[in-house]
């Protein structure tokens, strides 16, 4: 876990007494307002000063309204069992509080009694006994818990079984491949000169190229990878290896999603690509593009073919919107899109998630995809959203090849101590579940958490606050593995912070996954207020500690976001439905076009300039 500032700032304010107005809430200094938490009206708020020394002297401190109190998690770093080689490992059991199921650790305090001993959890306060199996004596300390860990990060591994040997190397990727008539649109490569003329290449040529690219680089890398092909326009044809007869899947088959998924399932099994290459990159030069664009059903059957093997993945490329069987989107788009289509996609998302299933979208500049909802694919499953061009196509397809799953089921639950809630969770409590699917090295998640107003004062007199993660999670070669770090924090009676002591790293990525999230929920004007807020302080930490690397991307990151947020609420202007009422979670913002979406979706899984300086136990223990 990494920290955003070295202490818990546990000091507020409601925004009314800060000079928020026009919204009809009022409170005294010292008043709580009635307000649900999970309206936010209040934050924990502190001023930024330039140099340590120089706390309320006027116009050289400035008060903000950003939230500092921000943690990461590198998940890919922390799922990593070849990075553990140092982690204490245990086969016990984990033993979890009564109420808050916070687990046993090394900071927890333990009463003994003459035969039992009493837990109280330093997270909710429960008094919790430990039975006696979980006790030993011990020579001079009394009584002592009976596998309770000794250091601030543990793995617990299950126990050893005879299962049968996993081929981590028995994968599939899929290609997913566009061929309806709009892939026949071409694009000058290169210049005509006096004694030649220009050369174009069509949208399909220069799939065809990258897939044999793609084709050759796994034969010389990975011999033993499974590869398939899919393709669709108005219907859809199951290659598999190239090596079979393919299935053709029209008319009434594109709506029905039981037999969809039956034959991508029962398809032949794709043999590795060292046996099956001659026969796929022949399939690949035959193709040839004409009519509709049945993304939804071909999506579908790549999808369950690749569900057969964990850690799996599906690469969909294309140049239109789906406008044929299911997942068909409308003509004309509405501030937000209708139900069906976000449903489907949201749905076979889910599913590609629980079988470890990477899925990859990329379309082509220039086109209406409704990337917004086609993207849900890769963002609920771990995979790349880009719009490419004929002449990065094949680059991008190499780059989500190079995504390899390390784990899947991946769940996080957060705990601090009661009277912590974390804004912008639907549940207000201290302690957050948030479930992430599949991992790549990459991945990395924030989140920010504030104090409740009736908790701050008994937070002062605290000299720390703790903190959790437990990291629930299966490996690739089929092991469940929980991962448990507890540290404490340090709390500051502080109104005053240096801007120089602010990670301005994790304070970008949050901000750029916050507001991204938020965008896409349609919760544009919240998005908005926390970019403004969030400029200001990276600025004022630039100004201190200067990194021009750090500050420029998450510079532009704020400034991109900011104008795509900014044109949304002009474009919504006069238009009620857009009025930042938070229309539902599941739902996509219509309104954004593929180059915003591209935008926001790879903001969503924004990730810090320099993962290799981060700490390899990703924990500071203070």
């Amino acid at each position: 876990m990494e920290f955003a500032c070295s202490h818990v700032v546990c000091n507020w304010r409601p925004e009314s007494v800060e000079g928020r107005s026009g919204e009809g809430v009022t409170a005294g200094l010292g008043e709580p307002l009635r307000l649900s938490v999970k309206e936010h009206m209040y934050d924990n708020r502190i001023a930024v000063i330039s140099r340590p020394g120089l706390e309320g002297q006027g116009e050289q401190s400035i008060r903000l309204k950003a939230n500092v109190n921000v943690l990461s998690l590198s998940v890919g770093r922390l799922v990593d069992m070849s990075r553990a080689s140092g982690i204490q490992s245990t086969q016990s059991p984990v033993k979890h509080c009564g109420r808050c199921s916070a687990a046993l650790s090394s900071l927890s305090s333990v009463h003994n009694t003459q035969d039992t001993a009493v837990w109280q959890c330093e997270f909710c306060g429960l008094q919790n006994n430990l039975s006696t199996p979980d006790l030993r004596l011990g020579s001079k300390v009394g009584l002592k818990v009976r596998g309770a860990p000794r250091g601030r990060d543990v793995i617990y591994l299950p126990r050893q079984t005879d299962q049968d040997y996993e081929n981590l190397e028995d994968v599939m990727v899929v290609f997913c491949v566009d061929i309806s008539g709009s892939m026949s649109a071409t694009s000058e490569v290169s210049p005509g000169k006096a004694m030649r003329s220009p050369t174009y290449v069509s949208r399909l040529q220069s799939i065809q190229d990258a897939l044999q690219r793609a084709l050759s680089s796994l034969l010389q890398t990975s011999p033993h990878r499974r590869v398939a092909m899919v393709t669709f326009n108005d219907q859809v044809v199951v290659y598999g290896d190239g090596s079979g007869v393919p299935v053709s899947l029209r008319d009434w088959a594109l709506v029905d999603s039981d037999y969809l998924r039956q034959q991508g399932k029962q398809y032949n099994t794709p043999h590795c690509i060292a046996e099956s290459y001659q026969h796929l990159s022949l399939r690949v030069k035959e193709l040839r593009e004409h009519g509709a664009t049945a993304l939804g059903p071909a999506a579908l059957v790549s999808v369950a073919m690749a569900s057969r093997y964990v850690g799996s993945k599906v690469i969909l490329c294309t140049d239109g919107r789906a406008n044929i069987g299911l997942g068909l989107m409308e003509e004309s788009p509405a501030p937000f899109s209708s139900p069906q289509s976000p449903y489907f996609y949201r749905q076979l998302a889910h599913e590609a998630a629980n079988s470890g299933v990477i899925v990859s979208v990329m379309t082509f500049e220039g086109t209406d995809c409704r990337l917004a909802e086609v993207g849900l694919l890769a963002d609920q499953t771990g995979g790349r959203v880009n719009i490419v061009s004929i002449g990065t196509v094949a680059t991008e397809i190499q780059s989500a090849l190079a995504d390899n799953i390390l784990a899947t089921g991946v769940m996080a639950t957060l705990l601090a101590a009661d009277g912590v809630y974390f804004p912008y969770e639907e549940e207000c409590s201290h302690r957050l579940v948030r479930e992430i699917g599949n991992v790549t090295e990459a991945v990395e998640i924030t989140f920010q958490f504030a104090c409740k107003p009736d908790s701050v004062e008994s937070f002062m007199r605290r000299a720390r606050l703790p903190f959790q993660l437990q990291l629930s999670f299966t490996t690739r070669d089929q092991q469940n593995v929980t991962r448990i770090i507890t540290e404490q924090r340090r709390v500051t009676t502080s109104s005053w912070v240096w801007a120089g002591s602010l990670n301005m790293s994790v304070l970008g990525v949050h901000c750029a996954q916050l507001c991204a999230r938020l965008t896409m929920e349609g919760r544009v004007h919240e998005a908005q207020r926390q970019l403004r807020a969030q400029q200001n302080l990276l600025k004022d930490i630039s100004v201190q500690r200067p990194n021009p690397k750090e500050e420029s991307i998450y510079g532009n990151w704020i400034s991109t976001m900011t104008t795509i947020c900014d044109d949304l609420i002009t474009d919504s202007q006069g238009n009620s439905k857009i009025n930042d009422l938070q229309p539902s979670k599941s739902t996509p913002v219509n309104a954004l076009s593929d180059e915003a979406a591209k935008v926001v979706y790879q903001m969503k899984r924004a990730s810090s300039v320099d993962q290799s300086r981060r700490k390899q136990t990703d924990i500071v223990a203070l």
